[in-house]
């Protein structure tokens, strides 16, 4: 499978290219409130109000940096209560490049915790370790704070901006 790479601090982080729907530079949010400090605001994607979740607040505890290289890579997440997708922006910082890996290349570092059950298995690769990060637990997480619901975060996303 294909994987999209990028840092959290020093460490080097996956993601499955599949659900990626975009890459963009970061953008203006809309702040919200009363909801968790990784939530970085919201913003207008091709029409759609789309939350955006600071890897690097989530997974560390500190803000993404502004750097050139810090990106947003917008995710599509499938609604099974009305088959329609939803989007979700995920920011982190130094987003460099996307690798090939199969199945058999992760490993399970034997470590799992409830806070942060997004975490995956481990890739070994000659830059050191990846962390997959497992997207359906991501979004198992962002249910349980209603940033994914079918009502408010539905779109319909027009092909041009």
């Amino acid at each position: 499978m294909l994987m999209l790479l990028f840092y959290i601090g020093n460490n080097l982080y996956a993601i499955e290219s599949s659900r990626v729907v975009e890459v963009i530079p970061r953008v203006s949010y809309r702040e919200v409130h009363h909801v968790p400090n990784y939530v970085a605001g919201l913003f207008n994607y091709r029409g759609a109000i789309v939350p955006v979740i600071d890897l690097c607040h989530l997974v560390r505890g500190t803000p993404s940096r502004a750097n050139l290289s810090t990106r947003v890579f917008i995710v599509s997440y499938p609604c099974q209560e009305d088959n329609t997708l939803q989007y979700v922006g995920l920011m982190a910082e130094r987003v460099i490049k996307t690798v090939k890996k199969s199945a058999s290349d992760f490993l399970t570092s034997g470590i799992k915790t409830n806070e942060a059950s997004y975490l995956g298995e481990m890739i070994m690769d000659e830059k050191g370790m990846i962390q997959h990060i497992n997207l359906e637990e991501l979004f198992t997480n962002l249910r349980k704070i209603n940033l994914l619901k079918s009502g408010g975060l539905t779109a319909h996303v027009p092909n041009s901006y």
